[in-house]
């Protein structure tokens, strides 16, 4: 591998890997990937796992990138790779001509904070790799997010890079005003052999059948039986799995400030094991037609709309596009549908790309102030405090025409969400024989802004347009540490600590552990804590009929002093140091940010001497488990 630079063969490669559950991590490495490409290096980005640990010593530099998951795990993707990198055969020099860095991104409200970052770094350290650069830590509580740490970083990176590594006489980086061009585009179909190779386990990228024609032909709009044919067609996600959604019901009063749904599906119970407390139900969600229509409109994309596209890529490395799934017959307007997600708050990078397609000075101008990391606060009042969203910036800058050859590479792929499974034990039997049911207990997205605006979560606008016997494409993961001690040691008293709709996973974990006698389990205690108990107490009248529950609640607003979560824990800490002094799971669960430490700092208070080392001790054997998002 080499790069041409004017004619000349110079070696000069880099490969930027990453770990990632949400896709945060591969945002950040694909941001680095461009800031080596201006370099002049060949560059590749990709999961960790699809690199054999022998790649990394064909590299001038590799950059590791990689989040934290559940308590100090590698993100699934990684995960593989993380295991060759200890194995006991690999000598200890055997990394020594790998020159790297490596950037984490966390969440400081974890107790184990960017641990799969620090824990990566020490061990291709102990292998003889060579650190050419300062670790990097991105914080999601920073107040600028992750770009708070990793734009500074990512800059002073370029920097060094060049000095590390400087260009041949007479060649200059490429400067940050000029497109990089994209690794792929989309084409109008044709029949060739190309169409066949590009075949993946992820699904298609292109189509090998003509879609439906709607009344007005193809350069018209779809039949509104076609459309909706179209929208309700389910993804060829891989491990997908077809859900049947019987049941969904708002548990909060219209009143009340939040909308919480409880869904339930059945699922084909030969499609997903017999599932266990703390395992995931992933929902991908879908625009609505109307906003990919205004989308069309205002791009002058009407006339391609619904002509049957394939992807053209610039090297068989790229042929495939990680997480894109698409239809058999995808069009640009199913692509929109399905794929690309234009509800998105955008990013820098996206207003740099669409800078380049304007031909206004004024809105030119005005593009690349919000990409440019100077202005700050501007990116941060224009998108972020008012929840803007891509297409509503496409609204504000009519003269921006978007090429749609290139709409796989401007928009984000939509990505699936994540939900904890509400349903264990009886709830999980199905009426229909062949069939397992799969409850969730899931929060809509939806408020105002400062601008007065209402604003709602793709995900949640999708989940509250369903109606009943909706078929859905859903996957599931599972999550061993977080019913592992408990179903190891049933005697074990447990302690959960849910405000929200936190109590979801411990639902499930309640009603799994009631299949046991009373006399062969240990005590469960539920702390639970929201704002009302006429309005959000959620699954309240099942609590009373499980044995051995104790049930410990926290209103803040049902009198005027607040009383929260943390406040009835040292209430009742008496009652928590016995069962923690008798061996008992603790698992903490709902949103981050500051439930999780104030949870932590009462839980030291009532463990009293010796609680630090306690905490970290049941962490490290599995008895402490916190789960949030």
């Amino acid at each position: 591998m080499s790069q041409l630079i004017q004619g000349q063969q110079h070696d000069r490669t880099a490969l930027i890997i990453y770990g990632s559950e949400t896709g945060n991590s591969q945002d950040a490495a694909e941001d680095l990937g461009r800031v080596a490409e201006r370099l002049h290096f060949t560059t590749r980005v990709s999961e960790m796992d699809e690199v054999h640990i022998k790649q990394l010593l064909r590299y001038t530099f590799v950059i590791f990138v990689t989040s934290t998951t559940g308590q100090g795990e590698f993100p699934k993707n990684a995960r593989k790779f993380w295991r060759s990198l200890l194995r006991k055969s690999l000598r200890p020099d055997c990394l020594g001509h790998v020159s790297f860095t490596t950037f984490g991104l966390g969440d400081s409200s974890y107790v184990k904070f960017n641990w799969a970052a620090l824990k990566l770094h020490k061990r291709l350290s102990q292998l003889g790799a060579q650190e050419i650069y300062p670790r990097g830590e991105g914080d999601e509580q920073h107040e600028e997010g992750i770009e708070g740490s990793f734009l500074p970083w990512s800059a002073d990176l370029s920097k060094h890079l060049l000095s590390l590594y400087p260009l041949p006489n007479g060649i200059t980086p490429i400067p940050s005003d000029v497109l990089l061009l994209p690794k792929h585009h989309l084409v109008l179909h044709q029949t060739s052999s190309f169409s066949n190779d590009i075949e993946s386990s992820e699904g298609s990228n292109i189509v090998n059948e003509r879609p439906e024609i709607g009344e007005n032909g193809l350069n018209g709009s779809l039949s509104t039986t076609s459309a909706a044919k179209a929208y309700n067609e389910p993804l060829p996600i891989p491990g997908g799995i077809t859900a049947n959604l019987i049941h969904i019901q708002r548990v909060t009063p219209e009143s009340h400030w939040q909308d919480v749904r409880h869904l339930s599906f059945t699922v084909p119970s030969n499609n997903l094991p017999q599932y266990e407390p703390g395992d995931v139900i992933t929902i991908y969600p879908k625009n609505f037609q109307e906003d990919v229509q205004e989308l069309i409109n205002i791009m002058d994309w009407t006339e391609v709309a619904d002509k049957p596209l394939e992807i053209s890529a610039d090297s068989t490395e790229h042929r495939s596009i990680k997480g894109l799934y698409t239809l058999s017959n995808t069009t640009l307007r199913q692509l929109l549908i399905h794929n690309l997600d234009i509800t998105a708050i955008p990013n820098r990078y996206f207003f740099h790309q669409i800078s380049h397609y304007t031909n206004d000075e004024m809105h030119k101008e005005r593009l690349l102030e919000f990409c440019n990391p100077v202005y700050s606060d501007e990116f941060f009042d224009y998108t972020t405090r008012p929840r803007r969203s891509i297409l509503e910036v496409l609204q504000d800058f009519p003269s921006v025409k978007l090429p749609w050859k290139y709409a796989t590479s401007l928009f984000p792929i939509i990505r699936g969400r994540q939900f904890s499974i509400a349903s264990g034990g009886r709830l999980s039997q199905s009426a229909t024989s062949g069939y397992i049911k799969v409850e969730l207990l899931i929060a809509i997205v939806r408020y105002r802004t400062v601008l007065r605006k209402v604003r709602q979560g793709l995900c949640s606008r999708y989940i509250t347009s369903l109606p009943e016997n909706s078929m859905l494409r859903v996957t599931y993961s599972s999550n061993n540490k977080f019913y592992d001690q408990a179903k190891k040691n049933p005697r074990l008293p447990v302690i959960m600590i849910a405000p929200g709709t936190g109590v979801a996973p411990c639902r499930s974990l309640i009603h799994e552990r009631a299949q046991t006698s009373p006399q062969d389990i240990g005590e469960s205690i539920l702390f639970f804590g929201n704002r009302n108990s006429g309005a959000d107490y959620f699954f309240s009248s099942e609590w009373p009929s499980i044995p051995s529950l104790k049930v410990f609640t926290a209103f803040s607003r049902d009198q005027k002093a607040k009383i929260y979560i943390q406040d009835v824990i040292r209430e009742r800490g008496s009652l928590v140091k016995k069962l923690v002094d008798d061996g008992a799971v603790v698992v903490v669960c709902g949103s981050s940010g500051a439930m999780p430490k104030s949870v932590r700092q009462a839980l030291l208070t009532v463990l009293g001497d010796g609680a630090e080392e306690k905490l970290k001790s049941m962490e490290d054997g599995g008895r402490f488990v916190q789960e949030t998002w």
